[in-house]
C-alpha cells in the first residue's frame, strides 16, 4: 500500500450540500429522509457539508438514493448532479 494521504473527492462536500438544498431539507430533515436517524446526527451533516468529515459508504449510498443518482456521481469529481433532484415524499411508504 502507498504511504501518501488517502485521495479524496474534491467536490463531495459541495455535492452533499447541493443534494440537501435541492431537496429543500434542513440538516435534521435530511437525516430522517436518509433513514439514518439511529446512526447519524444533524451535526455530522454539517461536518460532511463543510468537508471536515466524509460519510461512510452506506451513508453515501443513502445520499445517492435520495438524489436519484449512482454513487459514482457523488465520488467522481468529473460528474455533476442533475439540475433537478427528486421531490421529497410527503409520507414514507
Amino acid at each position: 500500500m502507498g504511504t501518501g494521504a488517502r485521495r479524496r473527492p474534491e467536490h463531495l462536500a459541495a455535492k452533499l450540500r447541493e443534494i440537501r438544498e435541492g431537496l429543500g431539507l434542513s440538516q435534521g430533515e435530511l437525516v430522517k429522509r436518509l433513514g439514518l436517524s439511529e446512526h447519524l446526527r444533524r451535526g455530522k451533516i454539517s461536518e460532511f457539508e463543510r468537508g471536515e468529515r466524509e460519510p461512510d459508504l452506506l451513508t453515501l449510498l443513502a445520499y445517492a438514493d435520495a438524489a436519484g443518482v449512482c454513487t459514482d456521481v457523488l465520488i467522481d469529481d468529473r460528474k455533476r448532479l442533475p439540475s433537478k433532484l427528486p421531490a421529497t415524499p410527503r409520507h414514507k411508504p
